[in-house]
């Protein structure tokens, strides 16, 4: 699979500091993952964010045209999701700046977990993820022998 082709790899976690400008440097492996792309930027599952390169990011708008052409009562919802929504490029240490409002929504203050979604990369804050990861480890078991034989 190709970077920059809307095939991303995003894997592994991470945990890195805020700096005081409300910016968060992605690991190297994530650099190189979406080496030259840019990024969208919003929260479709609070209290993450998700970013996702602009490769996967044409086919979510793909996605967000047709859920509007087959069921127009979305278009509030989608007005809301879009409304939050930033693009964004790392400058040239690496670093992404987060939005003051997108930080506080995610519950964003010295650390960030930034956890490898395969096409995506999330950004959580480390406790709530921990909690959240924690509530449903019961669950874990029945997924896991679908994926892995």
């Amino acid at each position: 699979m190709q970077a920059g082709r809307g095939l991303g790899k995003f894997l592994g976690s991470y945990l890195y500091q805020l700096d005081e400008k409300g910016r968060v440097a992605l690991p190297a492996a994530f650099r190189r993952e979406a080496a030259d792309q840019r990024f969208v930027l919003l929260q479709p599952y609070p209290p993450a964010l998700a970013l996702y390169p602009e490769g996967e990011w044409l086919q979510v708008e793909e996605r967000v045209r047709d859920l509007l052409k087959h069921q127009p009562e979305a278009r509030m919802w989608v007005l809301r999701m879009m409304s939050s929504a930033v693009e964004c490029a790392p400058d040239s240490q690496g670093r992404i700046l987060i939005p003051a409002r997108l930080k506080e929504a995610a519950q964003l203050e010295n650390q960030v977990q930034l956890v490898g979604a395969i096409d995506k990369i999330e950004m959580w804050n480390p406790a709530l993820f921990e909690s959240a990861v924690s509530e449903e480890a019961e669950q874990f078991s029945q997924y896991a022998p679908k994926i892995f034989r």
